[in-house]
């Protein structure tokens, strides 16, 4: 689910002023002419590589949004399958894979900003539910996401980059708006990834958050939805949950809501 605050869109147009005359002779004569080009229609929505933005990419279908303030893709957080403890455990969400050939990485929301006014932007967060039981409705009670390394990347210069927070996020009240990204007046323009951790392969000084999810004979296990891929967690993105904490077997979900929203 998205809920986006602004959206709005606009036509593009360039036009190529009159070349000056040039001088003449008594001898010759000179015409001027005009040249002229026009643009319409809305900037292409597509998903990068959140690593390499400058390569696209195909991390599969996502909520998005329309218009020239907008979400591009948004992730969808597995937390996986594990045995019910009566002791307190972190889960880690399964990384990002990709239907091509980009490598596994981090979890991350894509955003666009090609409006004519850059009043800059906020990106947030909201949990609008405990994580509950699908079949028996029962909620997993203390259950806390928490999102740490975060980090902003774009083809578009660095001195661009929308401020990240550099504290752990821990979505502890339900229903409660959290920041995790903004840009002030002029900047986040273009394509930004606002990512949660970081692969092997980053070249930007990202510690490595990803780890391979095995079997109990130690093989990788494989996403038949990413072409047999194989599964990494992300250790930038958690579930805490108490000890205490009834559990019964079955699915447990929540409903996550990204707010994008244009700063005044």
């Amino acid at each position: 689910m998205i809920k986006k605050k602004l959206m709005c869109s606009f036509m593009m147009a360039i036009f190529l002023l009159p070349a000056l005359p040039t001088t003449t002779f008594a001898e010759s004569t000179s015409l001027d002419g005009e040249g002229t080009i026009g643009f319409n229609g809305k900037y292409p929505k597509a998903t990068y590589d959140p690593e390499h933005p400058d390569q696209a990419a195909d991390p599969g279908p996502s909520p998005t949004t329309d218009g020239a303030l907008r979400f591009d893709f948004v992730p969808q957080l597995n937390f996986w399958t594990n045995a019910i403890s009566d002791e307190d455990q972190s889960y880690y969400a399964n990384a990002q894979l990709f239907k091509d050939n980009t490598g596994v990485r981090g979890n991350f929301a894509q955003i666009s900003d090609y409006r004519e006014q850059k009043s800059g932007w906020q990106l947030q967060i909201r949990q609008e539910t405990q994580f509950m039981n699908t079949a028996t409705k029962q909620e997993l009670k203390g259950a806390v996401i928490s999102l740490d390394k975060s980090w902003a990347n774009s083809i578009t210069s660095k001195d661009q980059a929308p401020l990240v927070s550099k504290e752990v996020i821990r979505l502890d009240n339900i229903g409660e708006t959290y920041n995790l990204a903004s840009a002030e007046i002029g900047k986040g323009t273009g394509n930004w990834s606002i990512i949660f951790g970081a692969s092997i392969e980053n070249d930007q000084n990202q510690k490595d958050t990803l780890t391979p999810r095995l079997d109990k004979e130690g093989n990788p296990l494989l996403d038949p939805d990413f072409n047999n891929k194989p599964i990494y967690e992300n250790k930038a993105v958690s579930l805490n949950v108490p000890g205490k904490t009834i559990k019964e077997p079955g699915n447990y979900q929540t409903v996550i809501t990204w707010i994008l929203s244009e700063l005044p």
